[in-house]
């Protein structure tokens, strides 16, 4: 498998709670509701020049969509969705 153009694969990383900058617990409702995530990129295509495999990265939830393969549930997204790497 692998990625094509500016078309990143992205393993989720499943967080069940989180906290936030100033201690508050949120609840895995409440991380789920914002509109970025994170995950970490399992392939890049051959046109993305700054994200590379490995990387932890945090995109517009709204901008990605699922696949199955082989099994597998991946996020695909576009290198412009991305907002931050980590």
């Amino acid at each position: 498998m692998r990625a094509v153009g500016k078309y990143i694969i992205l393993v989720d990383i499943s967080r069940k709670e989180s906290v936030s900058a100033t201690g508050l617990l949120l609840s895995g409702d409440d991380v789920s509701a914002m509109r970025y995530t994170n995950a970490k990129v399992h392939r890049v295509g051959d046109q993305v020049t700054v994200i590379k495999e490995g990387d932890e990265v945090y995109y517009d939830k709204s901008s990605s969509f699922k696949m199955m393969i082989e099994g597998e549930q991946y996020t695909i997204i576009s290198e412009r969705d991305v907002v931050m790497v980590t």
